[in-house]
């Protein structure tokens, strides 16, 4: 009869993903992950791969968490722009109290990452431009609402939202909390809206 696993997957990818937001790749140590995920090294292998196995599936699960959260702040919303302004504000502030890192886990990620491990950097940025995608989508949906100007390119509008959410993130940890976050979001939208109208 096969053994069955005595662990939960999801349990065990969620303690990595906090663990890596954390203390980066690089930095994370099989003992480290050991100890976190309460799997012997030969578990970690035989289940995951490798430690770059494990983490490809952490980045997984981390850029899934962002859509679930965009999805979340859609259906409470009244409107796209809204939904948008309502997810940077929650992950911007969120992440300061609670995560394991305020910085966006992608960006800091590719920070990290050489040449040395392409093949993580080439799957960091395909996460990144699934959250991209989902800036995208509501963007348009906001031109289709006639919130946001159909002259407007949705893609180019995109990309500055995902530079501004860096930046935001980036700039809260470095001003060690004493940052106007409100203001600074709220400035963004206007910046947003003059390129808008």
């Amino acid at each position: 009869m096969a053994k069955t696993a005595k662990f939960n997957r999801d349990d065990v990818i969620e303690k990595a993903t906090n663990l890596y937001w954390e203390k980066g790749f690089h930095a994370t140590s099989m003992r480290n992950l050991q100890d976190v995920v309460d799997m012997r090294p030969g578990s970690i292998y035989a289940t995951f791969g490798s430690k770059e196995g494990l983490f490809k599936e952490v980045l997984h699960k981390y850029t899934e968490i962002g859509v679930g959260q965009i999805a979340e702040c859609k259906a409470s919303s009244s409107s796209s722009l809204e939904a948008l302004k309502n997810f940077i504000t929650l992950i911007v502030f969120e992440s300061q109290k609670s995560a394991p890192s305020g910085m966006c886990m992608l960006a800091k990620t590719i920070a990290e990452l050489t040449e040395e491990n392409a093949e993580l950097l080439v799957e960091t940025k395909k996460m990144l431009t699934i959250m991209e995608g989902q800036f995208i989508i509501l963007l348009e949906e906001a031109q289709q609402q006639d919130e946001v100007s159909k002259d407007k390119d949705a893609v180019q509008l995109a990309r500055f939202v995902q530079v501004q959410i860096m930046g935001l993130r980036a700039y809260a940890c470095a001003s060690n909390g004493d940052a106007p976050l409100k203001q600074m979001i709220d400035d963004m939208f206007t910046l947003l809206q003059e390129r808008i109208n």
